[in-house]
């Protein structure tokens, strides 16, 4: 477990090009596949990654691909934190929704000011999860367990809370938000279609039909039986 401290000064291309490094979660990422996550040329990846190189965050080699240092994954997981304590701010505070928050917080999370984000962490309680279910990285270095389990893991006749979404595109957020499969919605699985697998929610008034791939991307918390609060196993 390493603390979050503060990284040497990047400009918020370097700052992408090593959060894209760290999400795409391989121990080793081809130019090529690097380029394709940040829409950019090879030549414009392979020049970034030598700047990185020199710098000390990643361990780049020609045709063998580029991996994160130590360094250079503390300074990634910093700007992932950033990233979703203002998700988190955008949502709670400023009332976005969930579908709105991303492409402002990769605004925000440019800003380079730790002790800003220690007090933005504080006023929102040190939360452990933005409102899409993603651990948020703690100061001290340590990653939260996941917000829930998937919803095409639950069996019929269990109620639950929506908590996140495992595929963040603008389809399936805004998909959600129009049929008011939201986080802390409440929901009970009423039955599994056996023919193409759509899960059949009820909630106080009205049914809602959500497909089985919609039901492998959306995390939820089980309630306990005869329960309302949402039962989770995760320690904070």
């Amino acid at each position: 477990m390493t603390a979050l401290v503060p990284a040497p000064v990047l400009t918020s291309a370097e700052e992408n090009y090593l959060k894209a490094v760290f999400a795409l979660a391989q121990p080793r990422i081809g130019t090529n596949a690097l380029a394709d996550r940040v829409q950019t040329k090879a030549s414009s990846a392979t020049d970034m990654l030598q700047r990185l190189a020199e710098k000390g965050l990643v361990d780049y080699e020609r045709y063998k691909g580029v991996a994160l240092t130590d360094a250079g994954r503390v300074a990634a997981a910093a700007v992932v934190r950033r990233h979703r304590l203002w998700e988190v701010f955008l949502a709670e505070t400023l009332g976005f929704g969930w579908n709105e928050v991303h492409d402002l917080a990769e605004e925000l999370e440019h800003v380079q000011s730790p002790e800003l984000i220690r007090r933005l962490d504080r006023f929102l309680g040190t939360p452990t999860h933005d409102p899409h279910g993603d651990p948020i990285p703690q100061a001290d270095g340590s990653w939260p367990a996941a917000a829930g389990i998937l919803l095409d893991q639950l069996p019929p006749g269990t109620p639950f809370t929506v908590v996140g979404a495992a595929d963040r595109t603008d389809e399936l957020l805004n998909y959600l938000t129009q049929v008011g499969a939201v986080p802390q919605s409440s929901w009970t699985l009423v039955e599994v279609l056996p023919f193409d697998g759509t899960r059949v929610l009820q909630d106080d008034d009205r049914r809602l039909h959500l497909s089985a791939l919609a039901a492998k991307n959306i995390w939820v918390q089980a309630h306990p039986q005869g329960s309302g609060a949402p039962f989770t196993n995760e320690t904070h």
